[in-house]
């Protein structure tokens, strides 16, 4: 059983996980109680996240030692950046833990897990010298299994900016790139299993620096064009981008691949200069503005999401008020927005103009409420369109499928089974607090 919390980036490793483990003759179980073997697959980014993973420990624990006293064994294993950042402190504040691996070092699982077979607590959080995919022996990769209509598919891992709020640098390492013809590889292997959308991920992705067969640097946007040209896949995502790295010729994509979805998520965290400079973004509100504007005028109907942090140190009702500026400004689909979370060896937490929680949560709250109303005006105005939607699973009620639209809303139509797994196009005809209601357009029906 793989448990995963986070970002994007963990929901593809586990289950590279669960496929690699797959080949040692593992098979996976949504139910701890018949598992033998449990992986927490951990989050480091803010401290509730790292929190709910030792609470979720003691509760292992305890259904550990139920197993044990009834002749079983279970193995937990805490992987990720929690993993990466506090191994040992793992090991010593959990004592049921019987592994603790890196993210750079999760292709060892098998090796690791053997040895801690005979009794051994491990932690493994070496940084490889090269990065984890091409440490792997070809024949040794794990088989790729597609899980659905839509996927993940890590292009590149690390981050090179230091933002003094992030721990990823220091958890998931510098910035590397995989080579073309192992995603192409990849992405043709999940869409023969009936994958029709790949989501490009990274800790930076519009970093991706990764060489082609002939040992030439390809960029994110040379990558997308490569990727496009696979018949079956339908459409192309990518996410997480930073401003410093959005190149025209990336924005320029958006309005010459139509396979590429018309959403970017281009996190800002600020709209004051002055918190971004502390916060060593590298870039000012007015860069953000303009890669908003040359990204509308490249690709007019494309819809924009962010992450906002508010609280961080120093900030005040000025720069709180810049931040909301720019949202005003910039009017976002959907967004994700958190109070500052001091991360230990992260710069910033060793300030000492810290903001009060109280002036805190006014201001998150106040944000959220802005970005709230900007979200439900986005999904209203979706109403009366016409859509393609991606069908994925069947809806909450009986004879309802689900979907999602180009823009990520969640959509339910009245429609066939058989319509799951292909896009279709939809008329919009309602817009509720958390999703959009259509109708299958009548050739698609027939379809």
């Amino acid at each position: 059983m793989v448990k995963s919390y986070g970002c994007q980036m963990n929901v593809y490793d586990a289950t590279r996980m669960a496929d690699l483990l797959g080949r040692e003759g593992y098979a996976e179980t949504a139910s701890e109680d018949d598992a033998d073997l449990v992986i927490l697959n951990t989050c480091h980014i803010r401290e509730k996240a790292a929190e709910k993973i030792y609470s979720e420990l003691g509760k292992l624990a305890i259904a550990k030692r139920a197993l044990n006293a009834q002749g079983r064994d279970m193995k937990i294993v805490v992987a990720g950046c929690v993993a990466q950042a506090e191994g040992e402190e793992v090991l010593k504040r959990q004592r049921a833990v019987d592994l603790v691996v890196g993210p750079q070092s999760y292709h060892r699982l098998p090796e690791l897990l053997r040895q801690a077979a005979s009794g051994a607590r491990i932690a493994d959080t070496d940084f490889a010298v090269e990065d984890k995919f091409r440490s792997l022996p070809a024949p040794s990769r794990p088989q790729i299994r597609a899980r659905g209509v839509s996927a993940f598919v890590t292009v590149q891992e690390g981050c090179d900016k230091f933002c003094s709020f992030c721990v990823v640098p220091y958890t998931r390492g510098a910035e590397a790139s995989r080579p073309v013809a192992e995603i192409v590889s990849e992405a043709q292997r999940l869409v023969d299993g009936g994958v029709c959308e790949i989501t490009l991920i990274g800790q930076n992705v519009n970093a991706y620096r990764g060489l082609d067969e002939h040992g030439r640097e390809s960029s994110l946007p040379d990558l997308l064009d490569r990727l496009a040209r696979i018949p079956a896949l339908t459409r192309l995502r990518y996410t997480t981008s930073h401003p410093v790295d959005m190149a025209q010729a990336l924005i320029d994509a958006h309005g010459a691949i139509p396979k590429l979805m018309p959403y970017v998520h281009l996190p800002v965290q600020s709209g004051s200069d002055r918190i971004l400079k502390a916060m060593n973004r590298k870039h000012g509100a007015d860069a953000y503005l303009s890669i908003v504007e040359r990204l509308r005028l490249a690709r007019p109907d494309i819809a924009l999401s962010s992450d906002f942090i508010v609280g961080f140190p120093g900030e005040s009702d000025a720069d709180f008020e810049a931040t909301m500026a720019l949202v005003r400004n910039v009017g976002f689909a959907s967004s994700f927005s958190f109070k500052y979370s001091p991360r230990p060896g992260t710069p910033a937490a060793d300030r000492d103009d810290q903001i009060d929680e109280t002036v805190k949560s006014e201001r998150l709250a106040a944000l959220q409420a802005l970005l709230e109303a900007q979200r439900q005006t986005f999904n209203a105005a979706t109403v009366g369109r016409d859509v393609g939607v991606l069908f994925e699973k069947p809806g909450r009620h009986e004879g309802q499928i689900a979907g999602k639209s180009p823009y990520m809303q969640a959509v339910h139509v009245e429609g066939p089974m058989e319509a799951i797994g292909r896009e279709a196009r939809v008329k919009v005809i309602a817009a509720g607090s958390n999703s959009l209601a259509g109708r299958l357009l009548r050739e698609e029906a027939k379809a």
